[in-house]
């Protein structure tokens, strides 16, 4: 039999919480910095504090650092977003993508494009996150209905149910309207590139307020990780926590794919990076989520700038990169476990 994990003191849990702030920091500053034009860290040290004017400034001021920006409240929200279904499902591989939160605002992007005219980014913020938002109440809808309520199997399955039909109204909008696919390439293939600081200034309000959201049911997510009738036993209200921790998670979800479009694994990867740090307790594994989703997210939309230069891969695609092999490998860990 494996020996029982030891419970991880708390001085662990705060120098991996320092060591993941400095990697943030890190992440950050190779943003600010490399790129097809790469800059000596005094030289974004100069152009973000000491202001000035020139080709060095005007790249670090109007390009990099809104795009940074975003990287990080993004891959914080997803990160957060990921941690949270998890908890909620108690399913491990739980997140936006799979519960089918991201395919809701690609499908209103979609219709957005094909039936109202939309052409701008700016525009496809608000409708993806009211996309977001209706798959994710109705993922609940439906999953809530009959005996039992909203269980973790049947959050699940309702996910995947509402996934393959938004799926397929997608599919079916883009194959009718060809000329919809050009411009929903664009935001569904997952990029930072191209996003400026009103895109970061539209969606800060709802990714505070989802982070609220979560944090209020962080409690009560620790409870129910022992199951509905132990929770209930330790006074606390599972549907108000699953009410609670769904629509913070559908709010930093929708808030999140909105700006960047679908960047596929942030949600599910992160979680299981942060459990062996800081251990399950949601208090602590929020921010640890929220800090190594930017970090992730940062870094690899660092790589995709310098991997095929001049060219550009996007962050979407680089997640899913490294998405990949982490998903095989928590597939073989889970059956040896079984």
């Amino acid at each position: 039999m494996p020996a029982t994990a030891r419970p991880l003191a708390p001085t662990a849990r705060a120098g991996w919480l320092l060591a993941a702030v400095v990697t943030v920091g890190l992440a950050m500053l190779l943003s600010l910095a490399v790129g097809s034009r790469s800059l000596a860290p005094d030289v974004v040290w100069r152009a973000l504090f000491e202001g000035g004017s020139g080709p060095d400034v005007e790249v670090v001021r109007e390009m990099r650092l809104p795009r940074t920006a975003l990287g990080l409240m993004v891959g914080a929200a997803l990160g957060m977003a990921g941690a949270v279904m998890q908890g909620l499902t108690r399913n491990p591989i739980a997140e936006p993508g799979i519960l089918g939160v991201s395919q809701g605002a690609a499908v209103a992007v979609v219709l957005a494009i094909a039936f109202a005219g939309a052409t701008a980014l700016e525009t496809f913020v608000w409708y993806a996150f009211a996309g977001a938002t209706l798959a994710a109440v109705a993922v609940y809808a439906v999953s809530a209905r009959g005996r039992g309520g909203a269980t973790p199997v049947k959050l699940a399955l309702a996910g995947a149910a509402i996934n393959a039909l938004l799926v397929s109204v997608t599919t079916g909008v883009l194959t009718t309207r060809s000329s919809t696919l050009d411009q929903f390439r664009f935001w569904n293939i997952g990029s930072l590139s191209g996003r400026d600081a009103g895109i970061a200034e539209r969606i800060w309000p709802f990714l505070l307020a989802g982070t609220l959201l979560v944090a209020a049911a962080a409690r009560g997510l620790d409870a129910l990780a022992l199951g509905e009738d132990v929770a209930r036993g330790l006074g606390q209200n599972v549907a108000l926590v699953r009410i609670l921790g769904g629509l913070g998670a559908a709010v930093l979800t929708g808030a999140g794919v909105a700006a960047a479009g679908p960047i596929a694994f942030v949600g599910l990867a992160v979680p299981h990076l942060a459990r062996p740090l800081v251990g399950g307790g949601h208090r602590l594994l929020l921010p640890m989520a929220a800090l190594l989703g930017a970090a992730v997210l940062l870094i690899a939309d660092v790589v995709g700038r310098v991997l095929f230069p001049p060219s550009e891969v996007p962050a979407g695609v680089m997640t899913a990169l490294i998405g990949v092999p982490f998903l095989v490998a928590l597939v073989r860990r889970t059956a040896v476990r079984a």
